[in-house]
């Protein structure tokens, strides 16, 4: 039987850009976060976004490069994206990332990169400073971000959602 606290699993779809993406809704009110995570990382995201006891949707984002999470980042009011990365970081300097055009076969190619700014990690962050493409972008649209590796997801979202108000 499901714990009536933890996030409940209650969609699963692709994106415009082929990205797989998940909604975890927990108790009524709350926020609206998106975790998102390159498809290297993101095996053990679902358990671990169903573990959390809180308020509000977790949206799951698995991406390939940038522009499918600045989409998901424009498309939603998120209070803020948890970047699943390869170690915790505190903050990181401006990053290029190399043009590039991605075609998944799918018949609508784009072209992604550019400059993205420094960004700081919001609330109580852990971790050292270290370079994330992934925090450099929604940095650029001015979202709150957390950086934790894949291991740390759910304590990372409990201390995010305990210094929100009405988080949990």
């Amino acid at each position: 039987m499901p714990d009536d606290d933890a996030m409940q699993h209650t969609r699963t779809w692709t994106d415009v850009y082929g990205s797989p993406r998940a909604s975890f809704e927990g108790r009524a009110g709350g926020h609206r976060w998106l975790v998102a995570a390159p498809p290297e990382l993101a095996a053990a995201l679902p358990a671990a976004l169903a573990a959390v006891d809180g308020k509000g949707t977790f949206e799951l984002l698995v991406h390939d490069g940038l522009t499918p999470l600045l989409g998901a980042l424009e498309e939603g009011e998120h209070r803020g994206v948890l970047v699943v990365a390869e170690r915790a970081l505190a903050g990181g300097p401006a990053v290029e990332v190399p043009a590039r055009v991605v075609d998944d076969l799918s018949g609508a190619p784009y072209q992604e990169g550019g400059p993205f700014p420094a960004w700081t990690g919001a609330g109580t962050v852990m971790g050292e400073q270290g370079e994330c493409a992934a925090a450099s972008a929604a940095a650029s649209l001015g979202v709150p971000v957390v950086v934790t590796d894949p291991a740390g997801v759910a304590q990372a979202l409990t201390a995010w959602l305990d210094a929100t108000p009405h988080g949990r």
